[in-house]
């Protein structure tokens, strides 16, 4: 059955997410959903624009009376990462997200929800609409492509903002405080191909079913990556099998681990029932390893239609297969002050086969700035041994904890009253725009808080609505009482 918004609390707030469901907003267009918020902004009779990449921007004045209370900036990101089940026919472009609400959780049919961070997205329009909410001047800001390089955050102007307190409603644990964030940077490798004539029979290996997730807030759990779990099958095969590799594919989103990859394979007719037998008892040992955390995953081996006119040449091969086992993939390290956080991590990201090279995309992320170097210094000195060239695509800072925050001072306070208890103070590993927009401007207190969201960027994304409405709660109290 379809999702009853209507019954959920607040009934605002749960009004503009069901819109939002209806309107395509995947990293990189985000248009039609900046289009909707400056309508809303405009039946409202606020000021709203977009800037010169679509981040859109706009201002609602202070209540009466409360014209000298300090500014306060309400921030969102547009985009959201567009994930689906192989098996589930969505067209990201055109078709409205199916929910459906399962006890106090809402997720998607086969797809991201969009959570992450359309409530964020939400929260605001319903702070736009509301007339009773009590508050001084509020800016809000709504910035593009966050999640795939921080570009509306990036190229925001300096000075384009007054208020001197931020909400980034953007975290995903209901009664923690977010003061920091790791930064990032991407690595692409490219490997050089040569190929041989194709003679035997073509099959695609395919690894699917695992659970993928943020590469940030997810790559301590121990999920499998399918690229590497991929290769780890190939490199068995090729050392106890013969067969020629025509190409491999994983991978969605730099900063996703890969939930499918495949590759496409041809083999001696002789050579195909002992081939799959060994696949399918190396998968078996693999699989082992991941029981407690994977429990969906399994593997294929088919026949494709079709055949290949050619496959890599032996060397190529080799290549390709030692890159992929050899690069870096999981935590670095732990932070050794503060239980539970990742400090540096990197993730195999995507793989994609053309006929000149192999395009392999790695998204490495730290809180100190020398590890993140230090991780993109493996990544590019393993593909220079493996005769591949390598692009160190420009990185995004972290946001530097201040336990002497004021605003932080204030809210916990305020946490306490309204919810009962103090929050949780911590750090994430994973990208902020507070650290981009905290060297745009200076003096910018931030702070993040949202609601709880589980396994974003992936199908299994899913954001309990009870804590919504706590969450709201807050946000309305920190906005009638800060001063």
């Amino acid at each position: 059955m379809p999702t009853n918004f209507s019954q959920l609390k607040p009934p605002l707030l749960w009004k503009h997410f069901e819109k939002i469901l209806t309107i395509p907003h995947c990293s990189g267009h985000e248009q039609a959903i900046g289009d909707y918020i400056i309508s809303v902004a405009k039946a409202n009779g606020l000021e709203a624009h977009k800037d010169k990449v679509g981040t859109v921007l706009a201002a609602k004045k202070a209540s009466a009376g409360r014209e000298k209370s300090a500014g306060i900036v309400l921030q969102a990101h547009l985009d959201m990462v567009c994930e689906k089940n192989s098996d589930t026919v969505h067209d990201f472009a055109k078709d409205p997200i199916q929910t459906e609400l399962k006890g106090d959780w809402l997720q998607a049919k086969g797809t991201t929800l969009g959570s992450d961070n359309g409530i964020g997205i939400a929260a605001c329009l319903a702070v736009m609409e509301d007339k009773d909410l009590i508050h001084g001047s509020l800016e809000f800001l709504f910035t593009v492509e966050e999640e795939t390089g921080l570009t509306g955050a990036n190229k925001l102007e300096p000075g384009s903002l007054k208020g001197k307190m931020l909400f980034n409603l953007d975290s995903e644990e209901i009664g923690a405080f977010t003061i920091g964030c790791a930064g990032g940077a991407d690595s692409e490798v490219f490997l050089p191909l040569a190929w041989d004539k194709a003679s035997g029979a073509a099959h695609r290996l395919k690894v699917f079913g695992y659970r993928g997730g943020h590469s940030g807030l997810d790559i301590h759990t121990g999920r499998g990556n399918a690229i590497k779990l991929l290769a780890r099958i190939l490199d068995r095969a090729r050392r106890q099998s013969d067969y020629g590799l025509a190409g491999i594919e994983g991978g969605n989103k730099h900063n996703a681990i890969p939930r499918e990859a495949w590759a496409d394979l041809v083999v001696p007719p002789d050579k195909v029932e002992g081939l799959k037998f060994l696949i399918e008892k190396t998968f078996a040992e693999i699989r082992v390893e991941y029981q407690a955390v994977e429990k969906e995953a399994a593997v294929s081996f088919t026949p494709s239609e079709g055949k290949p006119a050619e496959v890599l040449s032996a060397a190529s091969r080799n290549a390709y297969i030692n890159l992929l086992l050899a690069l870096p993939h999981g935590v670095i390290s732990m932070h050794p002050e503060i239980p539970g956080l990742t400090e540096t991590s990197t993730n195999l990201a995507i793989v994609r086969t053309s006929r000149e090279e192999a395009n392999i995309h790695c998204s490495s992320r730290s809180s100190i700035a020398s590890a993140l170097e230090s991780v993109r210094d493996v990544i590019r000195a393993v593909s220079e041994l493996a005769g591949a060239k390598i692009a160190l695509l420009e990185g995004y800072p972290g946001w530097m904890p201040n336990l002497q925050s004021q605003l932080l001072k204030k809210l916990k306070a305020l946490h306490t009253k309204v919810v009962g208890k103090e929050p949780e103070i911590k750090a994430v590993h994973a990208g902020l725009e507070c650290g981009i927009i905290g060297e745009k401007h200076s003096g910018m207190d931030m702070i993040s808080f949202g609601p709880t969201i589980e396994h974003p960027h992936s199908p299994e994304e899913h954001c309990n609505v009870k804590t919504v409405e706590e969450f709201w709660t807050f946000l309305t109290a920190a906005l009638r009482d800060l001063t």
